[in-house]
């Protein structure tokens, strides 16, 4: 591999982590955001850790992983209640309940979502880097800063403006209805329907989403 081939290599790594980071982040931010600030940052530091060790992991076996039927549309649907949880727990509190949430499970839903969400980045990842286990590890050291310095921006970001908790949550539900149209054994049956339905699908998949927040956020 020539050096201007491994630049470019180098490039298509960088935009692949900075598109394929920022559904973790946002996981992260939103996770962190419900806890006391002097834990937010060990959330967030704990939070990128575990994404990059989960990516490691994976990047073993993530092409064989892929190809299992109906693995991609159990982790969707997974990501979508987790989803739905953290616009369920970041409602407004009051400052006397500002240590409802724990640091612990916190971390825990930033791990679950991190799982399911790092299978598309380590494969993305591994088909650019061809095999070069060096550009590979550079990919997935990237994310670090990647993920924290995003975590750490939306959090302050949805501080000021909590509103946008309903589009992190929209593209959380959007990269899940993305999973299930990906999965091997839904393939099969895709092509079934109208040609409309791939189109059609992740905007039926944010709306579900986000009128069951708001519905069940009145009735609480």
């Amino acid at each position: 591999m020539g050096t201007m081939e491994t630049l470019l290599v180098f490039l298509e790594i960088i935009m692949i982590n900075l598109l394929l980071s920022g559904d973790n982040a946002i996981v992260i931010a939103m996770a962190g955001r419900r806890l006391p600030p002097n834990q937010r940052r060990r959330a967030v530091w704990w939070g990128a850790i575990f994404a990059i060790v989960l990516r490691c992991v994976l990047t073993l076996g993530a092409i064989k992983l892929l190809h299992i039927p109906f693995l991609q549309t159990a982790g969707a649907i997974l990501l979508f209640v987790i989803a739905l949880q953290l616009l369920l727990d970041n409602k407004e509190k009051s400052h006397d309940n500002k240590a409802a949430s724990t640091l612990a499970g916190a971390v825990w839903t930033i791990v679950v979502a991190d799982f399911v969400m790092s299978l598309d980045n380590v494969l993305a990842v591994a088909a650019i880097a061809g095999g070069d286990t060096a550009m590979l590890i550079i990919g997935i050291v990237m994310s670090i800063p990647i993920i924290i310095w995003g975590s750490s921006f939306i959090i302050r970001v949805l501080d000021r403006f909590p509103g946008l908790l309903y589009l992190g949550g929209g593209l959380l539900g959007y990269t899940a209805s993305e999973m299930m149209l990906g999965d091997a054994g839904l393939k099969k049956y895709i092509h079934m329907l109208p040609s409309e339905f791939d189109r059609l699908f992740p905007i039926i998949m944010v709306m579900l989403l986000l009128v069951a927040a708001l519905i069940l956020r009145r009735r609480s």
